[in-house]
């Protein structure tokens, strides 16, 4: 890809911590005047269902499939996540390896596009899920994320994930420039979230106006009590203000995982205090009708899920 100057705007971090200690129902901070950008901020204020690799409980992941799917079964967004292959191409894939989802082995990173094309990244599924299958699944190919805008354009809006970024260190610059160059950024049609700050903060640094999603992954300690996987924030009971804060100087909101091995890690509390603190609150993976239902009167913002039609039926 070529590489030109971006148009950056540096975080105003005081001016975020000002609008959010002002905050009452999970406000987004402003942001330049470009009518998209405030006007996607201000749509995020409402619920909104983000379908995970597309409608991945019904199709293959990250296909073509799933992701026509979940725009017929109402999603507002699509979720991508994002790896690099040997040669420098954004490739769509979730994890970091081939083995799971396609019929290849090895890094995602340690193949050319052309090796990952030859893939086939459908036929797993009719394996795993033979209630499920579909033999137009089979030989379903790996996408380039210039192949997901190149179809969609801003017809759709995208979720979407660095994964792994410190492995590819050009991805966070390459992908600002890829959204900038589709109008996407100015068009209010993309979130970024990940695990990973430093991914954040370096997207927030080259482009202020992408709002962006802090992940978080909760699970026990073996001394007892939770730990967040990459002690970015303290267990959840143990966060105050100032914890919230601190990601808000550079996101707008969370995504907490909810349950950990059929225990929930947070709860209706962390919603309200996150909320009081100027973030939206995103929760994956809910799946089951009636944890989604018990989300939504917790007052979450929106959640991932791999069924959107039940999700749709619940929020319509």
């Amino acid at each position: 890809m070529k590489h030109r100057d971006l148009n950056r705007r540096p975080p105003n971090s005081l001016l975020a911590l000002a609008a959010s200690l002002l905050a009452f129902t999970a406000p987004l901070p402003a942001h330049a005047d470009e009518s998209g950008v405030q006007a996607h901020l201000d749509d995020l204020k409402s619920f909104k269902l983000i379908a995970h690799r597309g409608a991945s409980g019904y199709a293959p992941e990250h296909t073509w499939a799933a992701y026509d799917k979940a725009r017929e079964m109402g999603g507002d967004y699509l979720e991508l996540d994002l790896h690099m292959s040997a040669d420098g191409e954004i490739i769509v894939i979730h994890d970091d390896s081939l083995d799971r989802t396609t019929n290849g082995a090895g890094k995602v990173q340690e193949h050319n596009l052309e090796q990952l094309k030859a893939l086939d990244a459908g036929s797993w599924f009719n394996e795993k899920y033979p209630d499920r299958a579909d033999e137009t699944y089979v030989g379903a190919k790996l996408m380039t994320l210039d192949e997901v805008i190149g179809r969609y354009g801003d017809e759709v809006r995208y979720y979407i994930e660095t994964k792994s970024p410190q492995r590819y260190p050009a991805l966070q610059r390459e992908l600002v420039e890829t959204l900038d160059e589709a109008g996407l950024i100015e068009s209010g049609s993309v979130v970024i979230q990940s695990f990973s700050q430093a991914s954040l903060k370096e997207i927030h640094g080259l482009n202020a106006d992408i709002p962006l999603v802090q992940l978080l992954w909760y699970s026990p300690r073996e001394e007892g009590g939770l730990k967040e996987w990459n002690d970015t924030t303290p267990a959840p009971k143990d966060m105050n203000d100032a914890d919230f804060q601190q990601i808000a100087s550079y996101a707008i909101g969370l995504g907490p995982n909810v349950i950990y091995r059929g225990k929930e890690v947070i709860d209706q509390g962390f919603i309200e205090q996150a909320h009081n603190n100027g973030l939206i609150v995103h929760p994956y993976t809910i799946n089951e009708p009636e944890q989604m239902q018990r989300l939504i009167g917790w007052g979450v913002d929106g959640m991932f899920t791999d069924f959107p039609d039940r999700l749709r039926a619940l929020v319509d």
